[in-house]
């Protein structure tokens, strides 16, 4: 297999689903009454924990940590489509499911180690934590990878 095969849908997804999920957060943010560039500040801060306190660098690492983060759930459902088929003859089903184990590594595993102030999580938290991985992540990016990934002969 070509290194280009499996990097357009890496590519894709990416910048598709990363795009979806940060549009949601900003709508979010801005419902909320707060600004945007605090709210990727404290993506941020996930990893980088000063990122709070570094104005408008602190709200592009954000993206970039964003971005980053995405990538990875991207590469690995794009690996495990490439050498299981069959997660491409079902993406409805299997997008639904990879949002559902995003969503349980995410909020149940990573966000509660980094910041034990956010367990448990808000029922509306849970509920649009949900819709982002399902909706904006797991069925993009499985319709993505069966688009590419079946032209290619995979």
């Amino acid at each position: 297999m070509q290194a280009n095969v499996i990097w357009k849908p890496i590519l894709v997804a990416t910048l598709v689903c990363g795009t979806l999920d940060i549009l949601l957060a900003v709508i979010l943010t801005l419902m909320r009454g707060r600004e945007p560039a605090a709210m990727l500040r404290f993506v941020a801060s996930g990893p980088f924990s000063q990122a709070t306190d570094m104005g408008a660098p602190g709200s592009v690492l954000g993206l970039a940590v964003h971005y980053g983060l995405m990538a990875i759930m991207v590469v690995v459902f794009v690996i495990a489509a490439r050498n299981m088929p069959a997660l491409l003859t079902q993406p409805l089903l299997w997008g639904l499911v990879y949002g559902l184990v995003t969503y349980v590594i995410m909020n149940l595993i990573v966000v509660p180690l980094r910041f034990p102030a956010a367990w448990p999580p808000k029922t509306l938290a849970i509920a649009t934590q949900l819709l982002a991985h399902i909706v904006l992540v797991g069925w993009p990016l499985a319709y993505i990878s069966r688009h590419y990934l079946r032209r290619t002969g995979f």
